[in-house]
């Protein structure tokens, strides 16, 4: 799979927003900002900028493939209505909110909690069926953190290479869009985690494929992965470890089309492919033909976690993260993920900037 313009094309099996921008838009970013949205990986087909409280103004480029993959996960049980009348929500949270009030933050939009996300990439954060309104995992843990602040909840969309300046230029108060706790993020930006990064392989029902746990376990396989992604990353970590206990290394295989790498899964040329556990559950999710074997850490060999993303030092992060561990032990925040299928991915215990993936070496 090449580096593409997100305009272009969308991905097989699209990364999660953690891969990072696409090369037009290095072009703009400064050297800083591109080494925070990740170099080297494969672009988020990004969603249309703007919108106002839960609904963007416009559809995102690709309002018809996914009001297309509304209709399906709705025919099999996953509430995709602009309505979200199942959404879990959360008291106030007095200590959070009195943080707030202790840390001199400011909310962009008064009495409101202003959110970034891309919108592209389901069940984490797209579009509705009514093909503007913004839902999925990541809104729905912002409504909690809203709730637990007291705040109001305004979601707007923003691609994936424009989030670093818009949380440092004060656009935005916050981000949910599946960022990972790198290092280098860690520079400038504050971080208050609440899920787990993991990779899954998605396989047709058919294949004798039952499990997925460490390398021997894809020695001879032909597997479909994005290229400059972690993913890739650990899948050649692993064929090397195969190679040296004398297996057959996986096939590596790249697609630019979505339809084609799901043909090929689907017809048999290829065993599995390689993806962030969210947007694999909900391929099987909607389409019965498909199921997700194994999960792995995104980071791995080291461990990733995935955080809510706000402005370096600017007191907002504590508030977040005591809002958090309050909804995770109060069962909310597991409630909230088990609604898109993500039970498992929430961790044992909120954490302010823990330790991220490595510094990339040059």
């Amino acid at each position: 799979m090449s580096h593409t313009d997100p305009a272009q094309t969308q991905p097989a099996f699209p990364p999660s927003e953690e891969a990072g921008p696409s090369q037009a838009s290095r072009r703009t970013l400064s050297p800083k900002q591109r080494l925070v949205a990740g170099i080297g990986a494969l672009a988020v087909v990004a969603a249309a900028v703007g919108g106002t409280a839960l609904a963007p103004n416009r559809p995102t480029s690709g309002g018809d493939t996914q009001r297309a993959a509304a209709t399906a996960a709705a025919s099999h049980g996953l509430d995709t209505s602009a309505a979200q009348e199942g959404r879990v929500h959360l008291d106030q949270v007095p200590a959070a909110v009195q943080q707030l009030k202790d840390s001199g933050f400011t909310p962009i939009h008064a009495g409101e909690l202003t959110v970034a996300t891309t919108g592209a990439s389901a069940p984490i954060s797209f579009t509705a069926d009514d093909g503007k309104t913004l839902i999925g995992s990541d809104v729905d843990v912002a409504q909690l953190i809203a709730d637990g602040l007291g705040l109001k909840l305004r979601v707007e969309t923003t691609a994936w290479a424009d989030w670093p300046l818009g949380v440092q230029s004060g656009k935005y108060d916050v981000v949910l869009s599946n960022v990972g706790v790198t290092e280098e993020r860690k520079d400038l930006f504050d971080f208050a985690t609440y899920r787990h990064g993991l990779h899954t392989f998605l396989v047709t029902k058919g294949p004798p494929l039952k499990d997925v746990k460490e390398a021997k376990d894809i020695a001879g396989l032909k597997i479909v992965v994005g290229s400059g992604t972690n993913q890739e990353k650990i899948l050649t970590a692993w064929n090397k470890a195969n190679e040296k206990a004398g297996l057959a290394p996986a096939e590596l295989v790249y697609y630019d089309d979505q339809s084609a790498a799901l043909l090929a899964l689907k017809s048999g040329r290829v065993d599995a492919s390689f993806g962030p556990n969210p947007t694999s559950v909900y391929q099987a999710q909607v389409d019965p033909e498909l199921r997700t074997v194994g999960r792995v850490n995104a980071g791995w060999p080291d461990n990733s976690d995935v955080g809510v993303v706000t402005a370096k030092g600017n007191g907002l992060v504590q508030p977040v993260a005591t809002v958090l561990e309050a909804a995770r032990t109060s069962g909310k925040l597991t409630a909230a993920l088990t609604r898109w299928q993500l039970q498992g991915e929430q961790v044992e215990k909120t954490e302010v900037n823990p330790k991220g993936l490595p510094r990339q070496t040059k």
